[in-house]
This record gives C-alpha cells, sequence and structure tokens, in this order.
C-alpha cells in the first residue's frame, strides 16, 4: 500500500512536470505550478523529510520526464560465487553497476562500470532481465527506475576495488552479505543466478 502511494505522487509529478514543459497559456502554467507544490507537500507529508531536502530530488524539466535507468552485471566466478561491491554510500553490498550513461550503449555502460568498480575486463554475454522497481520490494525513493542487468564473463584482469566502492569480493549464495536494497535484493540475485545456472535464456521483465 506504501508503495502504491508512492507510485500515485511519483506520477503525479511527472505530470505536473510535463505540463510545464509543454504548456502555453498563464493560467496552465500556474495550476501545473500549484499542483507541483501541492504534490511536493503530500511528498514532505508522506516521507516526513523537510521540504528543503526533497525539493532538490525535483529539479525544474526542460523536456519530457522519463525513468532512469540502472544498469548492473551479474559475474559468476568458477566456482560459481557471486561478484559482490560494497557501496560507499550505505556501505552495503550490490552488483556492480549504476546509472546508465549517455553516449554509451547498455552494455557499454556496464563494461565501464566493472573496469571502474572492480578493475576487471567483462564481456557482456546476455541480457537478464528488465526489471521496474516498483514490481519489486525495494525502499521507497523518489525516482521512478528501470533495472536492466546483464550477465557477464571475466575477460582480464584482478580484482581491485575503485575510489567509489568500499570493498570487491566473491561469495557463495547462501552467505551473501547485507544488501543495499535501495540497489539490488536477495530475491532478484537469487532469480538472475538461477536463470544463468539453469541456461535459462528467456530474459526477466517487469
Amino acid at each position: 500500500m506504501k508503495h502504491d502511494i508512492l507510485n500515485l505522487l511519483k506520477r503525479v509529478q511527472a505530470i505536473a512536470d510535463t505540463g510545464l514543459v509543454y504548456a502555453k497559456d498563464d493560467y496552465d502554467i500556474e495550476r501545473y505550478e500549484e499542483l507541483r507544490d501541492l504534490n511536493m507537500e503530500l511528498f514532505r507529508r508522506y516521507t516526513g523529510h523537510r521540504e528543503e531536502d526533497i525539493r532538490p530530488m525535483f529539479p525544474p524539466v526542460k523536456e519530457y520526464p522519463t525513468a532512469k535507468v540502472d544498469v548492473r552485471g551479474l559475474v559468476l566466478s568458477p566456482e560459481k560465487e557471486v561478484l559482490l561491491v560494497r557501496e560507499s554510500a550505505d556501505g552495503k553490498w550490490a552488483l556492480p553497476g549504476g546509472w546508465a550513461d549517455i553516449g554509451f550503449t547498455a552494455s557499454e555502460t556496464i563494461v565501464k562500470e566493472f573496469q571502474e568498480e572492480t578493475g576487471l575486463n567483462v564481456k557482456p554475454e546476455r541480457l537478464l532481465a528488465v526489471m521496474d522497481k516498483k514490481m519489486h520490494p525495494h525502499p521507497p525513493q523518489p525516482f521512478y527506475v528501470y533495472k536492466i542487468v546483464f550477465h557477464c564473463t571475466v575477460l582480464s584482469g584482478e580484482l581491485e576495488k575503485s575510489f567509489d566502492v568500499l570493498d570487491v569480493d566473491y561469495f557463495k549464495m547462501d552467505a551473501l552479505p547485507e544488501l543495499s536494497e535501495d540497489r539490488i535484493l536477495k530475491s532478484q540475485i537469487e532469480m538472475l543466478y538461477r536463470k544463468v545456472i539453469s541456461g535459462d535464456t528467456v530474459p526477466y521483465f517487469d
């Protein structure tokens, strides 16, 4: 129920932002600005955060608002252990990856992310999943996010954490560390792992 309310607030925010992008009439602009302000107040009451902390998450838009894209990669060791990085943002673990970069394909993005975060050169073998975060029990967040996950194999390199992660290591599936659930859930890793181990080549979606 809470996630449903948050998704509705995100939709109202998108409607207000879209209206401000395309509205020409001063009356319409005023109404969309009022709708945006009212929705900001609802966000404040729902989350308990101060408006001055919430508003920077929703800067004025100049074009049609769309979902953000998070790209992640699953790499397994020869012993079938999962490679994870420890995020500096919360000290918890996630699959390597991050926001999609403009000018890079999704597969190019994950190659770059692995190089930057783990020191490994990888090859994306196939698409495992395209997930809508609203369909999974992630913690609430202001952005609407799609997650793209590739199965990757290691071509070369040695494990070496970068400046923006705290650690990098392999873990057995029955001994996963505390996960950064804003980025990945245990149920998602389990599903992705099963697809690779079983040879299931049909990408998961939603």
